[in-house]
């Protein structure tokens, strides 16, 4: 790039550990040189200070700034101590920190003079909080310590309720600085005191303060059964603050795991509280939630009112702000430009108001990203109606903002945040040096203080760097790195399921899909051509680990446990007919790692772009349900076989393979693999076809070995309130021909099936098979994933309990005869891959659409004969069924025998 268009000079921002001050001082230096800004300007800059410094990191207000400040105590003391001390509690409240500041002093000045140590003791609580609104962390804890000596020392008449207040305070004080376990355990001592004075109220306050602080370290479960104790224990009471901040804070807590229904009736109820007390704060708080709450649900335009809410009534510059920015959000994802034009200077505006605070830094950070993706959808929409207004100098100054504040505030989680940010700008302007040093500072910060979400981050933007200057070994690493970090917070969900965090799991799409995949990318790029085996292993089990990790953040928790036997063994050893196909889409390839029985690992690609192949699995998806596009499916099939399995297909039928087993990525899970086309034969007619989900199996065994024994449940009418579903009129066929099949059925039929009755039935007796021939929906969206039964929804994420036998063998077979996957949803199938995981049965068949309820029937009843006429794998049993229906007269469009597939176990 030609010095006249870098944005940053080739030395600056070199942040060494000798010399801090010195460091600094050259780096605002060079920075204030680029920007052409004068010193004093950009110090001036760095130093700015504003509003309430309480904040939940990041995307919402936390909810202890609303809490109440210390109660005046009445106390026998000189009446213009007392009036300052009231004058400054008017002051707080009114947002007035620094005059409050100036008159608290005095009060403190007049109660040393007296010797009055409780008036002293409630005046420096009050003055510590004063300052922590101001951001002057120093200060506010050398108050609050002195607070705590007075309290302390000998021979005073201690009050046990002043006690308990001053260390309400530090702990405030210690969780915005992010120190959330220290202020854990003092608000853990504040209840204890607060129980001792018979105080209820302020039990509570620590109480909701203690959720507070488990829920910044990520401890979502246990934060949400503190607030449901504290709800039911505030339920019978009157309207209070604590009743309203109680709510929220659950309400907030539930959005993070994911039960979007029961979040949004306790922030209902919060903001109905709030509103009959009149407190503008914690109205603007909870309706900020509720934005947040339509904004998880996709529901653009209640969110963004909710936003524009927030700000009308919220005295609160932090909380306008993040309102703004999750505003400001949504329109930069729908490209409205014209109003993100709008919307800019008030966001400016509100930033130039917030103290120095982990949320203010963060603010800062997340608006420079912004205005990032701002400038790259203007130039990529040819669109200048604003485009003189962006600029780097912008994020750079937010950026150095943002680091400079963390440091003064001593915050390493929020420094190393900062760093990988402006070390991404640097990467955005390909100044590759200046963005690796950066990175490496915030890596070491993020490691030091123990922050694995960020740390992976910074890890992947290393990776990206070294890729970018050629250093393949080194990004190879870097990338090693960064999935390593992302699997330990796997392990950790694994073995502290009351742990969520919620920055890994927040937008996996974005910031954690693409560092498995670009890995993989690398991988294969670095075989240079010569194809490497080891590598190639590698990069399989990566794609593998991605799809695990998917499903983890569909489940919102760690899914997979167990031993599993590896796919190779199966193939090699106890199945030497199968072929394992692993199609990989990368930004401008589509890549097949191939496992023959007996053979190495081999790979070819062809040359196309993610977005050309994503187009073209659409239509295919949109006309295999079309009985009439035939012709049209065979020419788009066509092309996809061409793409996954000519470049082998003369080595598969010289190895004798009759099954292919297929570990499908991204949008191909959404297709039938069955329906591919040779342009003579579909894949079908040649091959068993099965799909998995991971390189490894529970324990491998044929079924046909056992006696067949299955639950059959189905509903012939869908129940209220579902009247889209249409009846399945053909389901007692469908059960008629399992059982003269020779399978042993005991079946739940309408009013029988319930969910309470199927969990009984499946633990009371052995049944290697469940079939339920019922309607059901298979989404990318954990609430939209379900089944239904006589009284409505079985959710995904029930079916671990529903088919998981407490005293019986596990569920070896199950079949959902009559769901489909959602409609317009790109990902639906990993809805699907969720139900097979989640109900833990080694083999599961489903259909991704509905089909004719008789040729479903006519499908279930080969498909069991097959499976009960000799020793055939269950994915051979359903290549069979799919050729009797294809052979029918009626059914030989892709449309009606394709729908099927066999996930898990084909044996």
């Amino acid at each position: 790039m030609a010095k006249t268009t870098r944005i940053f000079g080739a030395n600056s921002l070199k942040f060494k550990s000798r010399g801090r001050e010195t460091a600094r001082t050259r780096w605002l230096t060079a920075l204030a040189h680029f920007l052409r800004l004068p010193l004093y300007f950009l110090v001036a800059l760095l130093c700015i200070l504003g509003s309430p410094v309480l904040a939940k990191v990041p995307g919402s207000i936390n909810s202890l700034s609303q809490l109440p400040i210390n109660s005046i105590i009445s106390l026998a003391v000189p009446t213009d101590a007392a009036s300052l001390l009231q004058q400054g509690k008017v002051l707080y409240s009114n947002g007035n920190f620094t005059k409050a500041v100036e008159v608290l002093q005095q009060a403190v000045q007049i109660y040393k003079q007296q010797g009055e140590s409780l008036g002293l003791a409630v005046t420096l609580g009050n003055l510590s909080l004063a300052y922590q609104q101001l951001g002057a962390w120093n200060q506010a804890q050398q108050a609050i310590t002195e607070s705590l000596n007075v309290l302390q020392e000998p021979d005073k008449n201690q009050n046990l309720q002043i006690f308990a207040q001053s260390l309400d305070i530090q702990g405030r004080l210690q969780l915005a600085m992010g120190k959330s376990e220290a202020a854990l355990a003092t608000w853990q001592q504040t209840e204890e005191i607060y129980k001792q004075a018979d105080n209820q109220s302020g039990v509570v306050r620590s109480l909701i303060n203690q959720a507070q602080a488990w829920r910044t370290q990520g401890f979502y479960p246990r934060a949400i059964k503190t607030l449901d104790r504290i709800s039911q224990t505030l339920k019978s009471q009157p309207d209070s603050l604590e009743k309203t901040v109680s709510l929220r804070s659950l309400g907030d807590a539930l959005l993070v795991l994911g039960d979007l229904k029961k979040s949004r009736q306790a922030l209902e109820e919060s903001l109905i509280i709030a509103q009959n007390l009149q407190s503008s704060a914690d109205i603007g708080a909870s309706l900020f939630s509720l934005g947040n709450n339509a904004r998880k649900q996709n529901q653009k335009q209640q969110a963004i009112a909710y936003y524009q809410k927030t700000v009308a009534v919220s005295p609160s510059p932090l909380t306008k702000v993040q309102a703004q920015l999750n505003h400001l959000g949504l329109l930069i994802k729908d490209k409205e430009w014209a109003k993100v034009q709008t919307l800019l200077p008030s966001i400016e505006s509100q930033l130039r108001q917030l103290p120095l605070s982990r949320a203010s830094i963060y603010a800062h950070v997340n608006f420079s990203q912004s205005l990032a993706k701002v400038k790259s959808g203007v130039l990529q929409a040819s669109s200048h109606i604003f485009y003189s207004v962006l600029s780097t100098k912008d994020s750079a100054k937010l950026l150095a903002s943002a680091i400079q504040q963390s440091r003064s505030l001593g915050d390493k989680r929020a420094e190393a945040y900062a760093l990988k940010s402006l070390g991404g700008l640097y990467e955005e302007t390909k100044q590759w040096s200046e963005a690796q040093d950066l990175t490496r500072q915030g890596l070491a910060l993020a490691q030091s203080s123990n922050a694995p979400e960020i740390t992976y981050s910074l890890e992947w933007q290393l990776g990206r760097l070294l890729w970018a200057e050629k250093d393949i070994n080194g990004a190879i690493a870097a990338y090693d790195a960064a999935v390593d970090t992302l699997e330990s917070l796997r392990r950790d969900l694994v073995v502290n399921k009351d742990v969520v965090n919620q920055d890994v799991q927040f937008d996996f799409r974005d910031s954690v899909e693409p560092v498995y995949r670009q890995s993989v990318e690398l991988l294969l790029q670095s075989q240079k051509g010569k194809p490497n085996e080891k590598i190639l292993d590698k990069a399989r089990q990566r794609i593998e680990a991605l799809q695990l990790a998917e499903l983890d953040d569909f489940f919102q928790e760690a899914c997979l446990q167990g031993q599993k036997v590896a796919l190779d063994r199966v193939v090699d050893k106890d199945n030497s007919k199968a072929a394992i196909l692993y199609p990989i889409i990368l930004s401008d390839e589509l890549q097949v790692i191939v496992k023959i029985p007996q053979q190495p690992l081999q790979s070819y690609r062809t040359k196309i772009s993610q977005g050309e192949v994503e187009k073209l699995l659409i239509k295919l998806r949109r006309n295999l349900v079309n009985p009439t596009a035939t012709k049209i499916v065979q020419a788009q099939s066509q092309e996809v076989y061409g793409w996954l399995l000519k470049p082998i297909e003369s080595q598969l039928q010289q190895s004798g393979v009759d099954t292919l087993v297929f570990v499908l990525d991204g949008p191909l899970r959404n297709l039938p693999m069955a329906a591919l086309y040779d342009g003579k034969q579909y894949l079908v007619e040649k091959y068993a076809i099965a799909l998995s989900v991971g390189l490894q199996l529970l324990d491998p065994k044929p079924l046909i070995k056992q006696q067949l024994r299955a639950l059959t449940a189905g509903l012939t009418q869908p129940p209220p309130g579902y009247t889209k579903f249409a009846p399945l009129l053909a389901i007692k066929s469908e059960f008629d021909g399992i059982a003269k099949a020779g399978v042993s059925t005991t079946s739940l039929l309408d009013g029988d099936f319930k969910k309470k009755k199927l969990e009984s039935e499946i633990d009371a007796a052995s049944f290697n098979i469940v079939h339920l021939a019922t309607h059901g929906q298979f989404s990318s969206r954990l609430e939209d994933t379900f089944i239904l039964d006589f009284d409505g929804q079985i959710n995904v994420k029930d079916f671990d309990t529903l088919f998981h036998s407490q005293s019986k063998t596990v569920v070896e077979l199950l079949v959902l005869s009559a769901c489909q996957t959602a409609t317009g949803d790109s990902r639906a199938a990993l809805g699907l891959a969720g139900a097979a995981v989640r109900a833990g049965a080694r083999s599961t068949i489903a259909s991704l659409w509905q089909i004719d309820d008789e040729s479903t029937a006519m499908f279930v009843s080969a498909f069991y004969r097959e499976l009960k006429s000799g020793k055939i794998t269950k994915a051979e049993a359903v290549h069979r069924a799919q050729l009797q229906l294809l052979k029918h007269p009626n059914y030989r469009a892709p449309s009606f025998w394709s729908a099927y597939v066999l996930i898990g176990n084909w044996l």
